[in-house]
């Protein structure tokens, strides 16, 4: 035997003797997950076309693999920071939902706020609202407010089980 195979053939045995441990320690568990996570479809999928002169022009959520990036949220009626921020996060959730995902498996939030000085009051109506352990979140003040006159939309990125 030459030098390559020999070396081919101790990474052989190496592999077949790591496998088995790994089978006997139970963590031959793991790869029938990490399998599974695999058969998560690799293709794009998208929900709730708007489309601008019958052509489209962004989606409410797309999917790829077990992610969802939901489309900012705003609020386009009268009413305060509170009314708006609560109606945003309704509106999340329904998007979520509809992609098979929810609250509690959001994984980052941007909030955009048309005033600043509203921070305080949409931290209030936003607590709580993605469950015991809420996802990281970027927060900023626009300059020359949210399209729509809305005094804050968000959007967000989450998982799908």
């Amino acid at each position: 035997m030459n030098e390559m195979n020999v070396k081919t053939e101790r990474r052989s045995v190496v592999k077949r003797i790591l496998t088995s441990l790994m089978g006997v320690a139970g963590l031959g568990a793991l790869s029938k997950v990490e399998a599974k996570d695999r058969e998560v479809s690799q293709e794009k999928q998208v929900g709730n076309v708007t489309t601008l002169q019958d052509v489209p022009l962004f989606s409410g959520h797309t999917k790829f693999g077990n992610l969802v990036f939901v489309a900012g949220k705003g609020a386009h009626f009268d009413g305060d920071i509170t009314a708006h921020t609560n109606h945003v996060l309704d509106e999340v959730k329904k998007e979520l939902e509809k992609a098979g995902s929810s609250m509690e498996q959001v994984l980052k939030v941007n909030v955009y706020l048309a005033d600043l000085h509203d921070y305080k009051a949409m931290n209030e109506a936003y607590k709580g609202k993605f469950g015991n352990k809420p996802p990281v979140r970027t927060t900023v003040a626009t300059y020359g407010g949210v399209p729509g006159d809305s005094l804050v939309e968000m959007d967000c990125i989450a998982y799908v089980k």
